[in-house]
């Protein structure tokens, strides 16, 4: 398939407003904690998109009373009116028929008065009653929360005021996604405010888009069980978007933990004028989708939970390979969020998941019989494993695992690979953005990709790359005790390994600690013997 790029960045000369978003963000410091931000700011954002598609829509439809192709053309007055009323006329495209007192221009206009917090919140509770009418789903979208907060109506004021301005206006810019990069641009400078508080809401943008071109989700239903803000989807989006093809050929399931991240994870997905079903829950105990099978699951759950109380699934839970005891293990939930996603893919389905390194090595004992199940029975596809830095959320290092059912080579795009494994050693691909976060460029992303759809796909031209990728049996998998970390098996441990055993190397090392704990005690007594010498005089 013939690729196009998705870009890291925005269109040249698009507009820039980074710069002046954060540094609003940085008035509300003192009235509210850093990991609220986002809950005003981005619900505010979310009542001015609203707000400019019912504009939009309106504008379309006064406009075809003077249109003489249009079925309102020419018609009565009050005809119009009942036409401008009708919210069937704005739910076709996707908007929705906002009352006065629910508009932006209204806030707009009443920002300096004294009870700005009061009609931001009257506004949202209109329009989230609007939702949940569209949509049961929807409700609790919008929440008020603006008079309960120490905001001031000055900051509130502010806020309102910076998204009146005309560079932020989707009327005006209707092709620069405004309201999307916005919305981008917050999540990732909230992630950083909130360090590894954030992490039930934001994967980094590069490890998405890595995810979405490796898997190239074009038509299907799209899942994420872990689903955080949403960022899984919009990517698939702009994926679809790049290569020519129609989000309606896609549909978008998810489910989220938390009741917070949930709601800013369907703000995201309205944004984007996206048909969605996603549901509150604990996606490991509580599966919402237990019979829905996805053509692609794409997934950054919380790395290895603990405690997760696998006693409380039934003994003929679906998702499991075998028995509860066996394919379970309470100390971590890694190894069940596989089963979980190889449960809901559908016979041509592939699920990409970000997982912390120690699932590729893990020997405890519910962990490594999974492993070795989906190794053996022919699942695992391909392993990623990643540089560090990559997040702002977790120091853990991590890896993906791409499991597919869909490796018979019968679907006439890809080839038969049951009995292999890809493997790709990225350790050494992208660039520190910061001092603490590393970014995948383009450049890596495509590499990465393009290395996989060249091993997978009917007529690719793949090679092995010493250090960097290897397409391994699963008879040597099998031989390194179906260890999957990629360095075992594309001969980079070569470069870093110097060969001698771990055992000789702790001896070594004990032995020069024991050698310089003495040198130590003789330096030691030595500056006793010295201090001892010294005479002080009055």
């Amino acid at each position: 398939m013939a690729k196009k790029n998705t870009p890291n960045t925005p269109p040249k000369g698009d507009i820039d407003f980074e710069k002046e978003l954060w540094d609003v963000a940085n008035e509300l410091r003192g009235a509210v904690a850093e990991n609220q931000y986002k809950d005003y700011v981005l619900s505010l954002l979310f009542v001015k998109h609203l707000s400019e598609r019912f504009e939009i829509r309106k504008q379309e439809i006064q406009l075809s009373f003077f249109e003489p192709e249009s079925e309102y053309y020419n018609i009565e007055a009050h005809q119009q009116s009942e036409v401008l009323e009708d919210e069937l006329e704005y739910q076709v495209k996707n908007a929705y028929r906002l009352p006065t007192h629910a508009t932006w221009d209204y806030l707009r206009e009443n920002a300096e008065q004294d009870d700005i917090k009061v009609k931001v919140d009257q506004a949202f509770v209109l329009i989230d009653e609007l939702l949940a009418k569209r949509n049961p789903d929807y409700k609790g979208v919008l929440e008020p929360i603006f008079v309960k907060s120490q905001l001031s109506p000055t900051q509130v004021a502010g806020l309102i005021n910076l998204f009146s301005k005309e560079k932020f206006s989707e009327i005006n810019n209707p092709e620069s996604d405004i309201y999307g990069r916005v919305y981008e641009y917050y999540i990732g400078k909230f992630a950083m405010a909130e360090g590894s508080g954030a992490g039930q809401f934001f994967t980094p943008g590069s490890v998405v888009r890595l995810l979405v071109e490796m898997l190239e989700p074009l038509k299907g239903r799209i899942m994420d069980l872990a689903c955080g803000s949403g960022g899984m989807f919009v990517q698939s989006l702009k994926f679809l978007q790049a290569h020519g093809g129609d989000k309606n050929d896609i549909s978008i399931y998810g489910q989220e933990r938390y009741e917070g991240t949930l709601r800013l994870c369907k703000m995201n997905l309205l944004l984007r004028n996206l048909s969605f079903d996603v549901k509150l829950g604990d996606s490991l105990l509580h599966d919402r989708f237990s019979g829905l099978k996805a053509d692609y699951a794409l997934m950054n759950p919380p790395f290895n939970i603990s405690n997760w109380h696998p006693e409380l699934l039934p003994d003929n839970d679906p998702r499991l390979f075998g028995a509860k005891d066996t394919f379970t293990t309470p100390g971590n939930a890694n190894y069940m969020w596989f089963q979980t996603l190889w449960h809901h893919l559908s016979a041509r389905g592939t699920a990409g998941v970000v997982m912390a390194n120690g699932a590729m090595t893990t020997g405890s004992a519910g962990e490594k019989n999974v492993r070795e199940h989906m190794i053996t029975q022919g699942m695992v596809d391909c392993i990623v494993q990643m540089p560090d830095k990559l997040f702002l959320t977790t120091g853990i290092p991590a890896c993906i695992f791409l499991l597919s059912k869909n490796r018979d080579g019968h679907d006439g795009e890809h080839r038969q690979r049951k009995n292999e494994i890809l493997f790709i050693d990225a350790r050494k691909l992208g660039t520190m953005a910061s001092r603490r976060l590393r970014v995948f460029e383009d450049a890596d992303v495509a590499r990465i990709a393009e290395t996989y759809h060249q091993w997978r796909n009917l007529g690719g031209n793949y090679t092995n790359i010493e250090g960097f990728c290897k397409a391994a049996t699963l008879d040597e998998v099998a031989a390194n005790n179906y260890v999957l970390s990629p360095g075992r098996y594309v001969g980079s441990e070569a470069e870093e390994d110097d060969g001698v055993p771990l055992e000789e190397k702790m001896q070594k090392l004990t032995e020069e600690l024991m050698m310089q704990f003495d040198e130590g005690t003789i330096l030691e007594e030595r500056i006793k013997r010295n201090l001892a010498t010294i005479r002080f005089n009055n």
